[in-house]
């Protein structure tokens, strides 16, 4: 009865010393300070008789066992992390690549143009042809403008730089656009800057 008294009096020990060293330093481990709280208190029940040199070194092999496979386990986490990091990387250069691929031809077409020599019908007729082909670049890429002259005003879609008094369009509709809006996909990348109409009905007598 007294030997299990020890031995129990040595696993309250160890508790109270865990729980001690995650008190005082939340930086510890609880791994590392159950398998050093373990070993302190074999090393006290040793000191009292309550266990055997056998056991003490079993005790002894198991925390280091346990450290051992805590080294693993930190060192497989850090490597992991980083490959993650590696990963995602190279996943944006090459979503990045992707994304370059389609409008090389037409800059291909602007540098054509910048040397070619012609009426100005043909350069228009020229800059009108790599607008189509950054449109059909940006197209393939899930970029869609967004529909703005004879629409109603969107404030979510659109920008509104100014109001236009015109009978030719309706009420808070869209007259001209300014600049063009583009949205990937459901994705707004940039509103429509536009004028939107303003003709209110006169109030009836």
């Amino acid at each position: 009865m007294g030997k299990t008294n020890i031995h129990s009096g040595g696993a309250t020990l160890a508790a109270e010393k865990v729980e001690e060293a995650q008190n005082t330093d939340p930086g510890n481990d609880p791994a590392r300070a159950a398998t050093e709280s373990a070993s302190a208190a074999a090393e006290t029940d040793l000191s009292a008789g309550a266990v055997s040199q056998a056991d003490y070194k079993r005790v002894v092999e198991e925390r280091d066992q346990l450290l051992d496979r805590l080294a693993r386990l930190q060192a497989e986490f850090d490597n992991a992390r980083k490959r993650e990091k590696r990963e995602r990387a190279e996943f944006r250069d090459f979503a990045t690549a992707e994304a370059i691929k389609p409008l090389l031809p037409a800059l291909d077409h602007f540098h054509l143009a910048l040397d070619a020599a012609g009426s100005p019908e043909q350069l228009r007729a020229g800059v009108e042809l790599i607008v189509k082909q950054m449109e059909d670049a940006l197209r393939s890429l899930g970029v869609e403008p967004v529909a703005s002259v004879g629409v109603e005003f969107n404030p979510h879609l659109h920008e509104a730089l100014g109001t236009v008094e015109t009978a030719d369009v309706p009420d808070h509709h869209v007259v001209d656009e300014l600049r063009r809006g583009y949205k990937l996909k459901e994705r707004l990348l940039r509103p429509a800057q536009v004028r939107v109409a303003s003709n209110p009905q006169p109030k009836e007598a």
